[in-house]
């Protein structure tokens, strides 16, 4: 039997539609990710923590749920709307359907909401909060859908431990300073020849680099980068020490640590189908990206932009040569090219190369 559901969104509009994964509440900032595939990446992503995701493809959950595919050991995701899920998928991998993963963790979903109409008004007015509940919403919970904040969210991710993960082919060691890192993230340093120690997010920079690791990596993660004061004051002394390649929030991070600023996007970047142009060799690439803030390209004041969005200009990139570091703020497989090596990973692995060999 159908379930109705209210999705009441911050701006007074209410969508009907009907359960599916678990039952109660949820509250959120309500987001949309344009992926055709990797809903099992999307819903485990910790860049997502806080969110409400809606899913612009309309048919999700046809090849099932594929644990190997996780980006981390649990959902992140604040609750799932989407068009269609599929009750029946069909794939060799497949392990679980899509409603019974969603109920086993307690994550609610949406289906049968026109996600198309829920994603034109999100990109015209802009992200914003939303409830999803049995009944429509009372006076105060419309208040404290409306009040509602993603806060230290970083630390409400973060994995307060250290780890070492080792190439099959090492060339090289870096310090992975994990603020809300993908599984994968892990898994491609590795595959570009790099042995990974896995660093919490609140080490500070003597123990950064006590590590004694040919260079550092700052992952992406979740939140507002600005309200991560005490990390940036951390990065700051690591600086021109050891080389740097930031992803993400750590691009966002560094920037703050030279002096920049950052603002909230109106509706993020969020899908792998987001063209990132390369400022030096003018070619454009397919960029997987998952963000709801940029860095403010006027407020740059240290190094030079590397990389920008086609569709909206925002900084992507940046170089900071002086420094011996670099930064994107989309992950890195987006620039390999066929069989070519990768050459941010090639950037870094010289930059490294250089630090041993002038040590």
């Amino acid at each position: 039997m159908k379930k109705k559901v209210y999705l009441t969104l911050q701006n007074g509009d209410v969508y009907q539609g009907y359960r599916f994964g678990a039952d109660g509440d949820a509250l959120g900032e309500l987001v949309f990710s344009t992926g055709m595939v990797g809903y099992m990446e999307t819903l485990t992503d910790p860049s997502y923590y806080g969110q409400i995701v809606v899913q612009t493809f309309p048919l999700i959950g046809n090849y099932g749920v594929i644990p190997q595919d996780a980006e981390s050991g649990k959902v992140q995701v604040s609750a799932y709307v989407v068009r269609e899920y599929c009750e029946q998928p069909s794939n060799f991998r497949c392990e679980d359907t899509l409603d019974n993963y969603l109920k086993e963790r307690g994550i609610v979903g949406v289906y049968g909401v026109d996600t198309r109409q829920l994603t034109k008004v999100l990109r015209e007015k802009g992200v914003m909060n939303a409830r999803i509940s049995d009944r429509p919403l009372s006076e105060k919970a419309f208040s404290e859908t409306a009040n509602y904040q993603i806060q230290n969210a970083v630390a409400a991710v973060a994995e307060n431990k250290k780890g070492y993960f080792q190439a099959d082919d090492a060339r090289a060691t870096v310090a992975l300073w994990n603020f809300g890192a993908k599984n994968s993230t892990i898994a491609n340093l590795n595959a570009q020849g790099f042995n990974v120690i896995n660093m919490p997010a609140f080490s500070t920079a003597e123990e950064i680099l006590s590590t004694g690791a040919d260079g550092v990596v700052l992952s992406d993660g979740p939140g507002n980068p600005a309200e991560n004061t005490g990390i940036v004051e951390e990065i700051k002394k690591i600086l021109g020490k050891i080389p740097v390649f930031g992803l993400g929030l750590g691009h966002m991070l560094v920037a703050l640590a030279f002096g920049a600023k950052t603002e909230k996007q109106k509706y993020g970047h969020r899908g792998s189908n987001q063209p990132v142009k390369c400022l030096k060799c003018g070619r454009v690439y397919i960029s997987a990206q998952n963000h709801g803030y940029e860095v403010v390209t006027s407020s740059i004041k240290e190094g030079t932009v590397r990389f920008v969005n086609v569709n909206d200009g925002s900084c992507e990139g940046i170089d900071y040569e002086a420094y011996d570091a670099f930064t994107v703020q989309f992950d890195p497989e987006s620039c390999a090219v066929g069989t070519q090596e990768n050459p941010l990973y090639e950037k870094f692995f010289k930059l490294m190369k250089k630090e041993n060999e002038n040590a």
